[in-house]
């Protein structure tokens, strides 16, 4: 194993997972009154992550589906989830007796979406699995404290820099959306 292989998977899953850029989604989740379980979206978002480490080619091609299907099904919860954020309307309607915001949308898609998932499925090709693992725990390491931070960014920042954030990184949210839908779909 070579340490700048390392870093070189390490740096590319972080700059695609973006946990600081999903700050504003996690405090909006929050500011509806979900409860945001670290732990548990470092968990689910991580098994994900192993799995498609794994097998996450033959994962799809069981259910018949490809890297592209899955990369603008993912682009299209994130554009859903961005118009949520930019609008200031509720798409996603949480059961608040079932703690699920956990699992979705932080685990997948913000954590572990179609974009990590394929990036994941793409640096196995160049790169070997325990490179690419301990990039993927290094990484897990670093959403469990933004997320667990999260509360306390929000407490800095304010109710008004957070609604700013929030308009902001929905737009992001939009256009990353549009180029994994222009990419997939072969605009």
């Amino acid at each position: 194993m070579e340490i700048k292989a390392l870093l070189a998977v390490t740096l590319i899953l972080f700059s695609i997972i973006d946990i600081v850029g999903n700050i504003p989604v996690i405090i909006s989740l929050r500011e509806k009154g979900n409860k945001i379980e670290a732990e548990k979206a470092t968990i689910a978002s991580g098994l994900l992550m192993i799995a498609f480490l794994f097998v996450g080619e033959g994962i799809l091609s069981l259910f018949g589906v490809d890297v592209k299907s899955f990369a603008i099904a993912g682009a299209i919860i994130i554009f859903l989830m961005g118009l949520e954020m930019v609008l200031g309307r509720e798409i996603f309607k949480e059961d608040k007796n079932v703690s699920t915001v956990s699992i979705f949308p932080i685990a997948f898609p913000l954590i572990a979406g179609a974009g990590t998932l394929t990036t994941i499925l793409s640096l196995r090709a160049e790169y070997n699995q325990l490179e690419v693992g301990l990039g993927i725990v290094i990484n897990l390491f670093i959403i469990y404290i933004v997320i667990k931070a999260s509360g306390w960014i929000h407490k800095k920042i304010g109710n008004q820099g957070s609604a700013i954030l929030r308009k902001v990184f929905g737009i992001v949210l939009l256009a990353i959306a549009v180029k994994l839908l222009k990419t997939n779909l072969g605009f």
